[in-house]
């Protein structure tokens, strides 16, 4: 019978991974609450589009380890930024200007209090 890989056990992995080729920055944000799609998103910057392309060939080997093909991978050519999509892990991988431009952490850390804070802004 089929191992069942939790959502940590894959996040634990996918740090590892990132840890072992010194990813910068890891950031790790639980967004079961916020997103349908995903329950967890890793973000890390990478010091030069090899180091990035590094950086997702290890998380992809990682997840293969596990057993876990990713559903998808975006931005390969481009690499400055790189993204793993693994089903309940989604992980981003950025040059740090990049990573500053989108600013996601900040998107995916509003809280329910500041969103509707800022909707009450708009309203005239």
């Amino acid at each position: 019978m089929a191992e069942t890989i939790t959502m940590e056990r894959l996040r634990d992995q996918v740090l590892a991974a990132l840890d072992d080729l010194k990813a910068q920055e890891v950031q790790v944000m639980d967004v079961r609450d916020k997103a349908s799609f995903t329950d967890a998103m890793i973000i890390a910057s990478g010091t030069s589009d090899r180091h990035i392309k590094a950086l997702a060939d290890r998380v992809v080997d990682a997840a293969k380890g596990l057993g876990i093909a990713p559903l998808g991978i975006e931005g390969e050519n481009s690499r400055e930024w790189i993204l793993v999509d693994l089903g309940d892990v989604i992980v981003h991988l950025m040059h740090p200007q990049t990573r500053a431009f989108y600013n996601l952490e900040k998107l995916w850390t509003v809280s329910e209090e500041q969103a509707l804070a800022g909707r009450k802004g708009q309203s005239h």
